[in-house]
């Protein structure tokens, strides 16, 4: 049975590859082009934009390794019924669940890389992306001068204008500046000629021009104009082409998705004592005083135990010292969270007596009770997605195997018309639920998980039917299916 499952295995290493490969191609080029216009035209050396798409991968990769999985499972199992090798199984005893032992297996080991590197490896590098992001957003662009043209050097405060540009030596022909920088002082420069050039490194634009005037307004009256004449002058513009300054050491605001698991789990705990604070302090003054009642409690999820497995691990493999500074794994403050458990530890909770509050005062409160608790959505829903697109990979293979021993002659078409199915059901039903969890209306585990549950629980009843097939191979099962249908209603009504 070793060999077997080698050999099925060895099957799907070659279509979930080429799968891979390319469906992380095609979205890497779609986030690349969205993105075009911040890296073109800013003198970036290669190295930066190598690091640029190389940032980009874990992101894709997050994405189409599940796809890749399905496309694999139908691919290969498609072509082991087409061509008879399912067959030949059975007839030797193997049955088609024992086959499909070996790739769930597989998909398990996926999962688990899949929860790992969304936990550890995509938040960083997401982080590292969104901090170049800002790096190069901060370059001005690479100067480009035409001829006959005003060309604005420095953004409403220098224009030049040259009649003839040599691109080889750089020189100017006829060349007019424009001098806004200062409104009570502006300058004309007109000179026969000049030399473009950057200093030695290519900040700094160095203009020398040669035989010309320099008219400027007077500096107490400006109906008076001032100009003076000069053989060769030199004009330093400083910040022209500015190079890229990197801030490794610099710490940038992390989104939800530039977070691992416990990271967010802390900002959970933080929000939720926010949250209760704020709840205590409403329903107080609401109630003219009367106690309230505890606010709803969060639960932890998939999120919670994860981060209390992660714990253990860390315990058994570091000292103590080290896991409690471990980031992300720091919890709330013990005042909050004790003011979060106990309504009645909360300072506001005491002033039972206090007058009621003034109306703008509530409605501050409630503003800081929804901020709080959509906090909380965010940061829950973006963990259920974590887990929920890592367990895609083995809820394709329970959808997939099947499917393709259904229709073992469907080739590519059933492969492509399959796959695209369900990943627009897939990640639909994600987008949606996570766009109705944000918005409070579902549960975030609910919100992520019910696109995964429903398609594993097709992908199961579909297994469970495996010993059921057709006669015939090109989907004629669902024919005899209508054919018995019509059958028994026939008989029913003679």
């Amino acid at each position: 049975m070793k060999i077997v499952s080698r050999y099925i295995l060895r099957e799907h290493v070659g279509p979930l590859l080429f799968a891979l490969s390319a469906l992380t191609s095609l979205l890497l080029l779609n986030f690349v082009a969205k993105r075009f216009g911040d890296l073109v035209g800013k003198g970036l050396p290669w190295t930066v934009i190598a690091e640029f798409l190389s940032l980009s991968v874990p992101f894709t990769l997050a994405m189409t390794l599940p796809m890749a999985v399905l496309v694999a499972t139908l691919h290969a199992f498609s072509r082991l019924a087409a061509e008879n090798e399912i067959t030949a199984f059975k007839a030797s005893g193997v049955s088609v669940r024992r086959l499909m032992v070996p790739v769930i297996l597989a998909a398990s080991g996926l999962t688990l890389f899949m929860v790992w590197f969304n936990d550890q490896v995509l938040p960083r590098a997401n982080h590292r992306l969104a901090t170049l992001q800002s790096d190069i957003a901060r370059v001005k662009p690479t100067l480009a001068l035409s001829e006959q043209v005003i060309n604005e050097v420095v953004a409403r405060q220098l224009f030049l204008r040259a009649g003839r540009i040599a691109s080889g030596t750089n020189q100017l022909r006829d060349v007019t500046i424009y001098d806004l920088s200062v409104p009570t002082k502006r300058r004309t420069i007109i000179a026969d000629s000049g030399v473009l050039a950057f200093n030695a490194t290519g900040e700094d634009l160095i203009l020398r021009l040669y035989d010309g005037s320099t008219t400027e307004l007077g500096d107490t009256d400006p109906s008076r104009l001032q100009r003076s004449f000069f053989r060769e002058d030199v004009i330093r513009v400083r910040g022209v082409a500015a190079r890229l300054e990197r801030n490794e050491d610099r710490m940038y605001y992390k989104s939800d998705r530039e977070m691992s698991v416990c990271e967010m789990m802390g900002r959970v705990r933080e929000s939720t004592a926010q949250r209760d604070s704020a709840w205590v302090r409403l329903r107080i003054a609401e109630a003219d005083g009367v106690r309230p009642e505890r606010a709803p409690a969060v639960s932890g999820g998939i999120g919670g135990l994860y981060c209390v497995a992660v714990n253990r691990i860390l315990s058994l493999l570091m000292p103590r010292e080290a896991v409690a500074a471990t980031p992300g794994l720091v919890a709330a403050s013990a005042p909050a969270l004790a003011a979060a458990q106990d309504p009645a530890q909360d300072p506001a909770s005491r002033q039972l007596d206090a007058p009621p509050a003034d109306p703008s005062v509530l409605a501050g409160m409630a503003l800081e009770l929804k901020i709080a608790q959509a906090n909380i959505d965010t940061y829950r829903v973006e963990i259920e997605k974590k887990f929920a697109i890592a367990t895609a990979c083995l809820v394709f293979v329970l959808l997939g195997a099947p499917i393709a021993l259904r229709f073992p002659r469907g080739g590519v078409g059933l492969t492509i018309g399959v796959s695209l199915a369900v990943f627009g059901l897939y990640y639909v039903g994600l987008l949606g639920g996570e766009a109705l969890a944000d918005r409070d209306l579902v549960g975030p585990g609910v919100a992520m998980w019910s696109t995964n549950i429903l398609l594993a629980s097709i992908g199961l009843v579909l297994i469970a039917r495996l010993g059921n097939e057709g006669s015939t191979s090109r989907g004629s099962e669902t024919m005899e299916w209508w054919s018995r249908v019509r059958e028994r209603f026939r008989r029913r009504r003679a």
